[in-house]
């Protein structure tokens, strides 16, 4: 759980920043909330997205982002179950955000990509 510097937002101009930090704060949070602005996605198919995410991490943050209130968990009752996740109306909102800094890293920092799961996203986002 991640340490609270302030009990109130009336510290400084800074803590609403401080306070959005802590919400989408997790080595894999912003990640996951960029691949669900593609659209709903099953537990696997995240997890294909983030080839270095351990399974237990995976269900740490999506549970986190699921008590903030910004992804969505769907079960349904089958065997094997089949769990859904998507972001709600309010994960929604962070959708500039998350590309601000998609943006940012684009233009600011190298990286291989890996074009199985570069593939996959384009084909997500022509099929949208």
């Amino acid at each position: 759980m991640t340490r609270i510097r302030h009990q109130s937002l009336d510290c400084s101009p800074g803590c609403a920043v401080e306070a959005t930090l802590q919400l989408i704060d997790g080595k894999w949070k912003g990640v996951i909330l960029y691949h669900l602005l593609q659209g709903t996605l099953r537990f696997n198919a995240i997890r294909k997205r983030l080839p270095n995410i351990t399974q237990r991490m995976l269900t740490t943050q999506l549970r986190e982002l699921e008590r903030d209130g910004f992804v969505l968990r769907t079960v349904y009752p089958e065997v094997p179950p089949k769990v859904e996740y998507s972001l709600t109306a309010r994960g929604r909102t962070l959708e500039p955000v998350i590309m601000a800094l998609k943006a940012w890293g684009d233009e600011h920092t190298t990286f291989r990509h890996d074009p199985e799961i570069c593939a996959d996203l384009k084909g997500s986002l022509t099929n949208s």
